[in-house]
């Protein structure tokens, strides 16, 4: 298997990117060769703070921890990962603006892109402003894609 270096976005890194990071991290724990796994937002809204608290709730009760900070995406992290994976359109679209060269811009793929076939989803919906059911539902589709891009990392 290849070990990859991948990066999570969303808009304030503190729903969707910490959740698939520590995701991908836990499900790729004493894989070898080892992963880094690390997250970022496109926003300014909460550099420094904790995940959102309805979401480390909802992950700790699937076993995962969230104590990543929140941070912004930055041009060293395009030369850094391997895979930059963005939860939603607009955040492709700033991304893909953000990438500072055509090689950095092919490293960005939609969560989506690693869903399972059949998925209801073209995107990972921002739960912020919903109740306990999206964080529910975007845990769901962050562990399918998850073990998706572990089985896509495996076939290369």
């Amino acid at each position: 298997m290849k070990a990859m270096k991948v990066l999570f976005v969303c808009l304030g890194n503190i729903c969707r990117s910490p959740a698939a990071e520590e995701i991908l991290r836990s499900m790729t724990a004493g894989l070898s060769p080892e992963w880094s796994v690390d997250s970022a937002g496109t926003g300014r809204y909460h550099i420094g703070e904790l995940p959102d608290r309805r979401m480390r709730v909802h992950a700790l009760q699937r076993g995962y921890t969230l104590t990543h900070h929140c941070r912004l995406v930055t041009t060293e992290d395009f030369e850094d990962f391997d895979l930059i994976v963005g939860m939603d359109a607009s955040i492709l679209t700033w991304l893909r603006h953000a990438a500072p060269s055509v090689e950095a811009a092919r490293k960005i793929r939609p969560m989506a892109s690693f869903f399972s076939p059949g998925a209801r989803y073209d995107h990972v919906p921002d739960p912020y402003y919903e109740g306990s059911e999206g964080f529910e539902l975007v845990l769901d589709l962050l562990e399918d894609g998850c073990r998706n891009i572990i089985k896509e990392a495996g076939e290369e």
